[in-house]
């Protein structure tokens, strides 16, 4: 079962800072921006140019391990767009990664990386439940990889 005219949902816009995260995601990685400076290391999303808190430049990708939990989530009403209004009720999540809790990514729980948004009932959704990334690619022709978020049992 995939997203029903997956082509009109809205995408990421990847700018030059955030274009390693979704080139990371389309190898079935999620990375998250460091600061490489041996003195900082610390954990930065959305990516940006310099560490907002030692304020270097040098920056490295961490491989984080695809596990979270839901930090806050909404089942909009009603959708402003046709192309979400067709798959209501859907779910938009923050995520609260577990290997970095200070980041928190935004995307959807589905039943499977490729399924439509409303593929779970949103009865199932709870704040701090555990959840792992997967990866869709989505666009035209796959152009970017969207993460997504399964429920763990």
């Amino acid at each position: 079962m995939s997203m029903p005219d997956a082509d009109s949902l809205l995408l990421p816009v990847v700018d030059e800072d955030g274009a390693p995260f979704w080139e990371y995601a389309a190898r079935g990685e999620l990375r998250v921006q460091a600061c490489a400076s041996p003195a900082c290391g610390e954990l930065r999303f959305p990516p940006r140019p310099c560490c907002p808190r030692c304020g270097s430049f040098p920056s490295e990708w961490r491989l984080m391990s695809g596990r979270g939990r839901l930090w806050s989530y909404v089942i909009p009403h009603p959708p402003l767009l046709p192309a979400y209004a067709e798959q209501a009720p859907y779910n938009a999540v923050l995520v609260e990664l577990a290997d970095a809790p200070q980041i928190r990514l935004a995307g959807n729980v589905v039943a499977s990386p490729d399924a439509p948004l409303n593929s779970v009932d949103p009865a199932r959704l709870r704040i701090g439940a555990p959840v792992r990334a997967a990866f869709c690619p989505a666009g035209p022709s796959g152009s970017v990889t969207l993460v997504r978020w399964l429920l763990e049992r």
